[in-house]
Parts: C-alpha cells; sequence; structure tokens
C-alpha cells in the first residue's frame, strides 16, 4: 500500500471581489518586495562603505526596489520564454506578455535584477559588489514565498515517492504520491539560505570584504536548488536532458562556477576599511 498524507487543498485565490481576483502568488510577490525592502533598509543602516556612510541610503533602496522589481518581472519572464518553452512562443508572441497565466524562471530573474542593479548603481556611482551583497542577502525571502505559492497552487510538483511517509497526491499530477518538492526548495533555498547570508553578514571580515555574499548566495542557491531537483519532476515538455540532469540543474551549474569565482575574488581584494 502506497503512502500518503492529504494535500491541504487551498484556494490559490486568496481574495475575490467580483472582478477583482487577487491570488496567493501575486501576494508572495508582493509580500517579498516589501518584506525585502524593509530588510535590506535595515542591512544598509548598519553596513558602513569607505567614509563610515552607508553603502547605500535609505531613498536610494526605495528607487532600487522598482528597478530590481522591473528585473525581476522582466528577466523572469523573458528567462522562461528562452530557457524553456522557446519553441512555443516563437509562434505565439503575443502569450509572451501573458504573465497572469504563469511562467517565470528564476534564472532568467537573476540576470535581470543584475543588469538593472548595474545600471542602478552605475547611475547613483555606488559600489556595484557592496550594494549587490546586501541584495543577494535579501532575495531568499522572496524565493522561500514563491515556493510555498508553488505549493498552495498544486504545481512544480515533487518526483513519485509512494515509500515516503510524507508524500502527498497533488490534484492534477495523477494518483501517485509525490515529494513536495516546493516546501524542499522553500526550506533550502529560502529559510536555510536566509540564514547562512545573515549569519555571514554579521561577521566583520565578510562586510569588508565586498562580493562574498553575493558569491555565496550563487553557491549556496545553485547547490540547493540543483539538489532539490533530485526530487521535483522535471518540466514535462523538456525531461531529462544531458547526462539526465535537468534544465534547473544545467541551469544551476554556472551559478555556482560564478559563486566560486565570486569569492575567491572578493578574498583576493584588499579589505574595504570604514
Amino acid at each position: 500500500m502506497s503512502l500518503a498524507i492529504a494535500f491541504p487543498a487551498i484556494d490559490p485565490v486568496a481574495v475575490e471581489l467580483g472582478p477583482l481576483v487577487i491570488r496567493w502568488y501575486a501576494l508572495a510577490y508582493v509580500t517579498g518586495i516589501l518584506a525585502g525592502w524593509a530588510y535590506l533598509r535595515w542591512l544598509a543602516a548598519r553596513t558602513p562603505g569607505p567614509g563610515g556612510a552607508p553603502v547605500i541610503g535609505g531613498v536610494e533602496i526605495d528607487d532600487l526596489v522598482v528597478w530590481a522589481t522591473l528585473g525581476v518581472v522582466l528577466g523572469g519572464r523573458l528567462g522562461y520564454v528562452l530557457f524553456y518553452k522557446p519553441g512555443y512562443y516563437l509562434s505565439n508572441p503575443l502569450d509572451i506578455v501573458q504573465v497572469w497565466q504563469g511562467g517565470m524562471a528564476f534564472h532568467g530573474g537573476v540576470i535581470g535584477v543584475v543588469l538593472a542593479l548595474w545600471l542602478f548603481c552605475r547611475r547613483r556611482g555606488l559600489s556595484f559588489t557592496a550594494v549587490g551583497d546586501l541584495v543577494c542577502a535579501v532575495v531568499p525571502i522572496g524565493l522561500g514565498l514563491g515556493r510555498l505559492a508553488n505549493f498552495i497552487n498544486g504545481e512544480l510538483w515533487g518526483r513519485p515517492a509512494p515509500d515516503v511517509p510524507w508524500a502527498m497526491v497533488f490534484p492534477h499530477a495523477g494518483p501517485l504520491p509525490r515529494h513536495p518538492s516546493q516546501l524542499y526548495e522553500a526550506a533550502l533555498e529560502g529559510l536555510l539560505l536566509l540564514l547562512v547570508l545573515h549569519l555571514l553578514w554579521r561577521l566583520k571580515a565578510v562586510r569588508r570584504r565586498p562580493g562574498t555574499l553575493a558569491g555565496v548566495f550563487l553557491l549556496g542557491y545553485g547547490l540547493a536548488r540543483g539538489s532539490a531537483e533530485f526530487f521535483r519532476e522535471p518540466d514535462a515538455h523538456l525531461g531529462f536532458l544531458f547526462a539526465g540532469a535537468t534544465m534547473g540543474q544545467l541551469l544551476c551549474l554556472p551559478m555556482i562556477v560564478l559563486g566560486v569565482g565570486l569569492i575567491l575574488w572578493a578574498r583576493r581584494r584588499p579589505p574595504v576599511t570604514p
């Protein structure tokens, strides 16, 4: 007999008032942005740069949040289009703008945020690496909330696991009990990575070497997502790719390499003295 626990069927729609429909997924994005904004202001006020002033001011953070949000949405959508369904969107280009139908790629969102952050720092005369460290320390908040929203929606489920006591039968995934891989990712990419980055930020030696936290984030996310992919069902239209890896794992490899390289680069740089 297969083991399984009941899937907590939560309505994906959080609020519905006539034509106004607000989904948990949208609330996850909004909450992640607001919580990240507050946490970023808290970190920045306690992270002095050369001269003793914060590496980025409060008003500049308010503007940066707008830039980063645009980077997440545009980069995440284009990343999904290019990485996961290029053939479909090439034939249906008007569907690219229909973001309410779903389809966002984290790796594309990373590229979008990096470009937005680089342009913002260049225009404002800020340190790209120092500000990037703080932004990376904040990102896991949104990651964790997003994965919880995936779980509520009953999407991006895990691989069959009939012998796992906590396996669940997802509404649209057939009769087999499966790993709740969304919760694995929420714990690894969200909570654990957030805690690791915060503990490292508390170390003066880390704060004085800009680029270290960003490198740890890239490395940590790559390892967390790559590990969780062993329990997550690959995308049906892609399946398993090179050497049995999933698209998510292949996209994590350059993140891991870049993360290690960034950590080594930061260690060789002279420390910043406030």
